[in-house]
Order: structure tokens, then sequence, then C-alpha cells
């Protein structure tokens, strides 16, 4: 079950997500369990940062993972406010980049990492992937 929140802006349209994810779930081999789709804004998201991470810059997402064996569980804070700035800087839409966050998000919870530039190109190349299945 997915649930979706938002602190403090609108929340865009979020309906087809419950599926998408299943299906992403389903071809990494995982369940979908409980999951958590937080927004907010940049001055939120650095909060949360700074408080739980200990990390003082802006970022897109942080995702926490309550993952057992192949249960997804966890939260997934989005910050509006960079997507909307990052899908201008990229050059792409709104819905576009969004998009790319939510399944960013998602493919941190199937064990992905995009620390190294190795992982980052995997990451990418799966995110491409998803995002062709809308």
């Amino acid at each position: 079950m997915i649930y979706f929140e938002s602190v403090d802006r609108e929340l865009p349209p979020l309906d087809y997500v419950s599926n998408w994810f299943e299906e992403i779930c389903t071809q990494e081999d995982f369940d979908l369990g409980e999951l958590s789709i937080v927004f907010g804004s940049d001055e939120w998201l650095l909060e949360q940062n700074i408080n739980f991470l200990q990390h003082d810059f802006y970022t897109d997402i942080i995702t926490f993972d309550y993952c057992e064996n192949k249960l997804i569980s966890g939260d997934i804070l989005i910050s509006l406010d960079r997507v909307n700035d990052n899908a201008n800087r990229f050059n792409v839409s709104r819905e576009t980049e969004l998009n790319r966050v939510l399944v960013h998000g998602l493919l941190h919870l199937c064990g992905y990492s995009d620390k190294m530039d190795s992982n980052q190109k995997i990451m990418r190349k799966k995110e491409d992937y998803y995002l062709s299945l809308l």
C-alpha cells in the first residue's frame, strides 16, 4: 500500500503510481509492502536532511529503507521545488522529472545504489527503462 502526503505543497496527480510501482517490484522480484511518499519544499527537505542524515545541503529525494527480505517498505521524501528546478535544468517536463525521482527512490529500496559512477550508470538505465513503461 502506498500512502501519499504533502507537508506544504499541493499533491501532484499520482493515480498511476501504485500500479507502476507494483510492476517495478514484480520485475525486480520484490513485493510491495507499505510505502509512504511525502512531498514538500526545499526548506522542509533540507531540514529532514540535516536532522536525519546530518547533510547540510539541498536534495531532491531522501529514501528511508525499512525493507525486510523481499518486501519493499520505506519512506520517500521529495522536494517538489528541486523537482521543478531539475526539470528546467534538464529541459524535461515536471512530470518526467517527478517520475524519475519517484522511481529513483523505489530503486534504492530495491537495493540499487548511486554512490559510485558505475552504480549511477546502472541506476540511470533502470530509471530509463521503468520510465518507458509509463
